[in-house]
């Protein structure tokens, strides 16, 4: 037998706060249609005053609980993917801990940016099938309105906040690709890159900084990396692409996920897409997107499922799983 890390709950969660595109027309130099004709966005969330990236991951969390039909210290752990945590420590993992009332286990923070949910998932998943854990919350939470330059139309108007989050459990499998789970990861990263999306501050330089992006350069780093990636976890599971039932990408922009759709020859009939509604959310994107694709009643149990992102670093990743 094998061991696997199968999905057994989901949640997630959206600031009430909903900023359509036509909010920035008053303060900037651009339109809905130009934010939607560059991105696909049409609207995002931004945070309350007062509301932490843990707030939100710890509602994403009792979501997912809830769906699972779980208690906090039924967890071993917990892994959050973010860039954006309350403080620089502790980490934003434990004030979940916390606030879920969790007493037992441990938990952690991640940050790979827009990929961190991937390698958040690939570090749950080793624990888990190295038997340092039996279930493990992994959870994505942002708060990006916070490191916006609000003068900036081409990075304010993408980003927005959110949280998503999903139980792994060890469970048996026969070590094929019928298993349900998490089939095989792949990450990379390539620190030469880094000047083409990053934030110009941090704890060294003693400032919060704004988040700064070459759009082009990203661009044309992200669909090539991403369909690469996504490839090469395929065939590490063993799975081709008429197997695949949906591919939950990083939403990012839309035109990023339909060009990596079209390199790895898959229609967008096949492609959970949130991006208009939320923006890019970095790490909670791909937790949020499974979410509600699961709500919508695309994803079904059984399900072959790709996910895949980029960000920052840059760093990327993909991950093939059974749902």
């Amino acid at each position: 037998m094998t061991t696997r890390s199968v999905v057994v709950g989901l949640g997630h969660y959206l600031p009430a706060r909903v900023v359509p595109n036509s909010e920035f027309e008053t303060s900037l130099d651009t339109s809905d249609e130009w934010i939607r004709a560059r991105s696909g966005i049409e609207r995002r969330h931004f945070a309350a005053d007062g509301e932490t990236t843990s707030d939100l991951a710890t509602q994403a969390a009792k979501k997912a609980l809830a769906h699972a039909g779980l208690s906090p210290n039924d967890l071993d752990a917990i892994v959050l993917a973010t860039s954006t945590a309350d403080l620089t420590f502790p980490s934003a993992a434990t004030m979940v801990q916390a606030a879920l009332g969790m007493t037992r286990g441990f938990a952690f923070d991640v940050q790979a940016v827009c990929a961190g949910f991937i390698y958040a998932l690939a570090n749950a998943n080793a624990l888990i099938v190295s038997g340092q854990a039996k279930r493990i919350m992994v959870i994505g939470a942002e708060t990006f309105s916070r490191i916006m330059d609000w003068s900036d139309r081409s990075t304010c108007v993408l980003f927005g906040d959110g949280a998503g989050a999903v139980i792994l459990e060890a469970q048996d499998g026969a070590g094929d690709k019928s298993d349900r789970g998490i089939l095989s990861v792949d990450l990379n990263s390539d620190g030469q890159h880094r000047d083409i999306l990053y934030v110009d501050g941090g704890v060294s330089t003693q400032t919060t900084g704004f988040l700064r992006m070459q759009g082009k350069e990203v661009f044309r780093h992200a669909v090539e990396k991403l369909a690469s990636t996504a490839t090469h976890a395929m065939d590490k599971a063993g799975i081709a692409g008429d197997e695949v039932d949906w591919i939950v990408p990083h939403q990012a922009n839309i035109r990023i996920i339909q060009g990596t759709a079209k390199k790895l020859g898959l229609s967008m009939d096949h492609v959970v897409v949130t991006v208009q509604d939320h923006g890019n959310t970095s790490a909670a994107s791909i937790p949020l997107a499974l979410s509600v694709g699961t709500e919508r009643g695309q994803i079904k149990q059984g399900d072959v499922i790709v996910t895949e992102a980029i960000g920052g670093g840059l760093a990327w990743g993909a991950v093939v799983l059974r749902w």
